[in-house]
């Protein structure tokens, strides 16, 4: 299968020559349709690998590639959702939705004139998530965990290749937080979207990814690459199992050695 996402060899430095140096040598592949998780100590530059990938930082040593293109400004193709939802208070939920189509240049012109078109697709992909009939609210009227869903389809609206998820989840409760899970597992196998997840959650990660890599404390470099043996689609009572259970204690072990030596 054929790789959507490369990094090769990358060293991502901030503030100049003497600067911090966020990853170094860092090196994976994600193939497309993949789900793949990156988790490791805080503070080891994933969230610089996200804004690799998506262009918003070019790297100083290394080359990035998404869909067999070098990244040298930011990438279309890609749709994010971050910890926090970020909805626009003065619009409508289907409204923030829309917004990035109003952004991004080859969409903008199809939004003025098919709009009816646009807001049938927002609307779809709101009853996907569960909130079917709430286009109308504002972000003020919906709970946390009903403004991340509704940013999971702001991500999702332009019909990416590539979605990366930066620590969506983990500023919910954990019930709402495993319902998610639940609808973004069912958003990739449906839509067949390549994700690449960075979170803090390692029950997330073994849940949710084909693959999960780890990565060293600062400067970040993937130190391990585990497959995820289970057959999709999973259900929430794998994470009873001692298997499900046996990968995130070794997953934490590894990330506990990376912090020793730091």
């Amino acid at each position: 299968m054929k790789n959507l996402v490369t990094i090769d060899n990358v060293d991502m430095r901030y503030g100049g020559a003497d600067g911090t140096l966020a990853v170094e040598g860092l090196t994976l592949h994600v193939e497309k349709g993949e789900f793949a998780a990156v988790v490791g100590p805080s503070g080891c530059g994933k969230s610089t690998l996200m804004k690799l990938v998506t262009g918003l930082h070019i790297p100083q040593k290394g080359v990035v590639t998404v869909a067999e293109e070098r990244v040298t400004k930011p990438v279309s193709i890609v749709g994010m959702a971050f910890q926090n939802p970020t909805m626009l208070p003065w619009r409508t939920t289907l409204d923030n939705i829309l917004l990035p189509l109003e952004v991004v240049e080859k969409h903008r012109g199809r939004l003025r004139m098919n709009r009816a078109e646009y807001v049938a697709k927002a609307e779809k992909l709101l009853e996907t998530v569960g909130l079917k009939g709430f286009g109308s609210k504002f972000p003020w009227q919906l709970s946390g965990g009903m403004q991340q869903r509704a940013n999971l389809c702001r991500a999702l609206i332009h019909e990416p290749d590539l979605l990366m998820l930066d620590e969506p989840f983990g500023a919910l409760d954990s019930f709402t937080r495993e319902e998610l899970w639940c609808v973004i597992r069912d958003l990739h196998f449906e839509r067949k979207v390549t994700i690449v997840l960075v979170t803090h959650d390692l029950r997330e990660a073994v849940f949710l990814a084909d693959r999960i890599f780890v990565m060293s404390s600062r400067p970040g470099r993937i130190i391990e690459e585990r497959t995820v043996p289970f057959a999709r689609p999973r259900d929430l009572e794998i994470m009873y199992q001692k298997e499900f259970n046996d990968i995130v204690h070794e997953l934490r072990g590894s990330i506990a050695d990376a912090r020793k030596a730091a």
